[in-house]
C-alpha cells in the first residue's frame, strides 16, 4: 500500500509521546474523521503504540463517512487494534462497548471542500458533535472537540498573537461562515455539556497543521505550491500575497493534540500550532525557494470563484496556555518541516493539480 506519511514522522510522535502513552493502555478510543489527514496519522500512531509501546492494546474504533477522504482516505490500512467503520457521524450510532474516549475530528476543514458542502460542515459540527457528546456523557468518556484558530475570524492587531481568552471577530454571513460558525457553536455545545452534565471536554483550536498525508487536491497553500512546482508551473498566491500565517508541523502538532487529550483541563480550550515565524505568503514563496533546487516563479492572482475570498489578515496563535498546563513545546522549524513536506510532495504528487 502507498503511504501517505513519513514512517520516521510516525517514529518521532511515538518516541516524544513517551510515557504518557502508556495512558491508553487498555482503553477504548472512538475517532471520528478517521480517514482525513489529522485521522490519518491518529490511526498510524495508535497501530505504532499497539505494536511496539503500550503493556495493553488501545482498541481504536475509527469512523468517516468519506466524503473528503479522497484516494489517500480510501485506502484503509490493516493496524493492530485498529477498526474502521464507514459511517456519517451526523446520523444515530449504536455503541454498545466500553468507551473512555471521544476525539471528534470530523470536519471538512478546506475551504474549497466546505464552499461546496455548506450544509454538510455545519452539520458535522453542530448535529454531529452534540451526537458524539451525549454518547460521552453516556460512557463518562473524556471528549475532545476538533475546533479551528478559523473561529477567530480576521482578528484586531492588537490581539495577535490569539490567546484563547480572545472571543474573535467573525461574520456569520460571509463565505466563510459555515465554517467558522459551526466551530464556535461546536466548542459552545462542549461548555453546554461540561457546565450541565459534567462532561470533561475539551477544545483544540489548530493552527495551520501541515505535512505529509495532505492530498494535492485539498487546495489549501502548501498543497498547492508543491503541486505546481511538480508540475513545474508558476505558483499563484491569492490575494495580495500580504497576508500572514505561521505554520506547524504534523509532528508537532500531534503531539500538542496528544496532551490536551490526556491532560486537558476540563472545560477548557487550547490553541495548538506554532507561534513562529508569523510570515506572509509572499515570504513563504521565498523560504520555500531557498529550499529548491530549480528556480520558483510565482503570480499574484485574485482568488478563484471556488475560494473562498473572506480570509483573515493575520493568523499567529499564543500558545502560553498549552506551555504552561501541557508542557507542549514545538521542536521542528519552519525550514525542517517545509523540507520534509516537499521532499516526500516531490514523490507523490503528480504536478496535475
Amino acid at each position: 500500500m502507498k503511504r501517505h506519511f513519513l514512517n520516521s514522522d510516525i517514529a518521532e510522535i511515538v518516541a516524544r509521546l513517551g510515557d504518557e502513552s502508556q495512558a491508553f493502555s487498555g482503553k477504548t478510543i472512538l475517532l471520528t474523521g478517521g480517514r482525513g489527514f489529522l485521522g490519518r496519522y491518529f490511526m498510524e500512531v495508535f497501530g505504532a503504540l499497539n505494536r511496539d509501546i503500550l503493556e495493553a492494546p488501545v482498541t481504536l474504533v475509527a469512523m468517516d463517512n468519506m466524503i473528503t477522504a479522497g484516494q489517500e482516505g480510501a485506502q484503509i490500512p490493516e493496524l493492530p487494534n485498529v477498526e474502521f467503520v464507514q459511517h456519517d457521524v451526523v446520523q444515530p450510532f449504536e455503541w454498545n462497548r466500553p468507551l473512555d474516549y471521544v476525539i471528534h475530528a470530523a470536519g471538512i476543514a478546506s475551504p474549497y471542500y466546505y464552499r461546496a458542502y455548506p450544509l454538510e460542515t455545519l452539520e458535522v459540527a453542530i448535529s454531529g458533535t452534540r451526537r458524539m457528546l451525549e454518547l460521552a456523557e453516556a460512557h463518562d468518556a473524556r471528549f475532545t472537540f476538533f475546533s479551528s484558530s478559523e473561529i477567530y475570524g480576521d482578528p484586531d492587531p492588537k490581539h495577535v498573537p490569539m490567546a484563547e481568552s480572545y472571543r474573535g471577530n467573525v461574520s456569520c454571513q460571509g463565505p466563510r461562515a459555515c465554517y467558522d460558525e459551526s466551530k464556535r457553536v461546536g466548542e459552545t455545545l462542549c461548555y453546554i455539556f461540561h457546565n450541565k452534565h459534567g462532561t470533561h471536554t475539551n477544545a483544540i483550536r489548530p493552527f495551520n497543521v501541515f505535512g505529509p498525508g495532505m492530498q494535492e487536491t485539498d487546495y489549501r497553500v502548501l498543497p498547492n505550491f508543491a503541486s505546481r512546482i511538480k508540475g513545474g508551473i508558476p505558483l499563484h498566491v491569492y490575494g495580495s500575497g500580504n497576508q500572514t500565517r505561521t505554520f506547524c508541523y504534523i509532528t508537532d502538532a500531534i503531539i500538542g493534540f496528544f496532551l490536551v487529550i490526556l491532560k486537558g483541563v476540563a472545560g477548557e480550550a487550547y490553541n495548538i500550532g506554532n507561534p513562529e515565524p508569523e510570515i506572509s505568503m509572499l515570504e513563504l514563496v521565498q523560504e520555500i525557494e531557498q529550499l529548491s533546487s530549480q528556480g520558483i516563479q510565482y503570480d499574484i492572482v485574485e482568488y478563484p470563484d471556488s475560494y473562498p475570498a473572506d480570509e483573515p489578515n493575520r493568523r499567529s496563535p499564543d500558545i502560553r496556555k498549552a506551555r504552561l498546563q501541557l508542557d507542549y513545546a514545538p521542536e521542528v522549524s519552519l525550514n525542517d518541516g517545509l523540507s520534509r513536506f516537499l521532499d516526500w510532495a516531490d514523490k507523490t504528487y503528480t504536478g496535475k493539480q
